[in-house]
This record gives structure tokens, C-alpha cells and sequence, in this order.
């Protein structure tokens, strides 16, 4: 059974940072691409970064270009999102997901359609 969980979450003041960890279990972890959503109330769900399976090649979407970093450990089960410069609008409650590597593209990674196995989601909430 595919298990994703996020951890990190939590209240941070505006220009402040957080990172975010999504541990998987019952995949092999070097053979999916995994992303990052997130989704603010009255908001759809929007695709804010993932990483490929095999190169490394990483997405971004314009809103956190140059200040979130995405990165993985395979050897860990593990994905990170570094969130350094966070702004009021990046509150929202972010999920992983992970979809397999062969049938994972750069110009679909930031539909939510592309990936097959989701976690719960952990709040962040950016206010002073």
C-alpha cells in the first residue's frame, strides 16, 4: 500500500522560512516523480513544484521561482521543499504526490491528473 506523508507544516511570519518533508513508503522511491500541491480555501488546488524520477529535472510554477527549492533523497524515501521568503499568499495546506517516472513530463507537471498517489496534506500558514 503507497503511503505518502507530509511533515513541516506550521505558523510562520511573513518573510520567514519553512521546509517541508513528504516521506513514501510501499514504492520504490527512485521510480516515481514527485510534486508539490497546494491549496488555499475558496482556491483549485495548484501545481507549486515537483522533481523528476531519473534527472533531476525540476518544475516551478512563476509564483515561487527563486524562493522555494525542491529537492529528494532517494536513499531516504524523502522529498523536501525548502520555502525561504514566504509571503501571505503561499498560506495554504500543501500535499506531495507522486506519479510514475515513465509517464511523468515537465510540461504536465503541474496537473494534479499527472499523478497517482496523494498524502494528506500539512497546513501553512504565513501571518504575522
Amino acid at each position: 500500500q503507497v503511503q505518502l506523508v507530509e511533515s513541516g507544516g506550521g505558523l510562520v511570519q511573513p518573510g520567514g522560512s519553512l521546509r517541508l518533508s513528504c516521506v513514501a513508503s510501499g514504492l520504490t522511491m527512485d521510480a516515481y516523480a514527485i510534486a508539490w500541491f497546494r491549496q488555499a480555501p475558496g482556491k483549485e488546488r495548484e501545481g507549486v513544484s515537483a522533481i523528476s524520477s531519473s534527472d533531476g529535472t525540476k518544475y516551478y510554477a512563476n509564483s515561487v521561482k527563486g524562493r522555494f527549492t525542491i529537492s529528494r533523497d532517494n536513499a531516504k524515501n524523502m522529498v523536501y521543499l525548502q520555502m525561504n521568503s514566504l509571503k501571505p499568499e503561499d498560506t495554504a495546506v500543501y500535499y506531495c504526490a507522486a506519479a510514475l517516472g515513465s509517464s511523468w513530463y515537465i510540461w504536465t507537471a503541474s496537473k494534479d491528473r499527472t499523478y497517482d498517489y496523494w498524502g494528506q496534506g500539512t497546513q501553512v500558514t504565513v501571518s504575522s
